[in-house]
C-alpha cells in the first residue's frame, strides 16, 4: 500500500496540523484509515506492515489512540466487535452493522442537528450527541440460498 507523494504529503500535513510528531508507522497509518473507512486496529496494521515490514503492532496502536485522542478518529465499537477508526468526524452520521459479518456502513442522520435523539430524563446531563447502530443483514449476507448466504466466510467487515 505504498503511499503516493501527495497522499503522503497530505497525512505529513494533517498530523502536524494537529499538533503530532510526524512518524513513517503513523503517516502510513493515516493513510490506512483514509483508504479503508471503519477499519480495525488489525485491518490498520496489516495495511502499514504491507508498507512498512518492521513496524510494531504497538506503535500503530499507539498512532491509532493519538490520532482519536487528536480528533482525528473516530472510534466506533460496535457490540461484539473489535473498534474500528474512520475519518469521517464531526458530522451527525450514524453506522449500519451486519450481524453475520460484520460489514460497517455510514448512513447519515436524518435529524439536522446532533442529537438527534434526547432522552425522556437526561438526568442533569446536557446532552450532545446521540450514537446509534442499525443492526441487520448486508444484501450479501441476505441473499438468496445460491448466493453467499449468512455469515459469508472471509468478509474484512471493513465497510464502505
Amino acid at each position: 500500500m505504498a503511499g503516493s507523494a501527495v497522499e503522503g504529503q497530505e497525512a505529513e500535513a494533517v498530523l502536524r496540523a494537529s499538533g503530532l510528531r510526524v512518524t513513517r508507522p503513523r503517516e502510513a497509518a493515516y493513510r490506512a484509515v483514509r483508504a479503508m473507512p471503519h477499519a480495525s486496529a488489525d485491518d490498520v496494521l496489516q495495511a502499514v506492515r504491507a508498507e512498512l515490514p518492521n513496524a510494531s503492532a504497538q506503535s500503530v496502536y499507539n498512532a491509532l489512540h493519538d490520532f482519536a485522542d487528536a480528533h482525528l478518529v473516530r472510534r466506533i465499537v460496535p457490540a461484539g466487535h473489535p473498534g474500528r477508526y474512520e475519518l469521517r468526524i464531526g458530522d451527525n452520521h450514524h453506522h449500519l452493522v451486519c450481524r453475520a459479518c460484520g460489514l460497517v456502513t455510514d448512513v447519515d442522520c436524518v435529524a439536522d442537528d446532533a442529537p438527534c435523539l434526547h432522552p425522556d430524563d437526561d438526568h442533569g446531563f446536557r446532552v450532545d450527541a446521540a450514537e446509534i447502530t442499525f443492526w441487520g443483514l448486508c444484501a450479501d449476507c441476505s441473499a438468496p440460498a445460491g448466493g453467499q448466504g449468512p455469515a459469508a466466510p472471509g468478509r474484512s467487515g471493513a465497510g464502505r
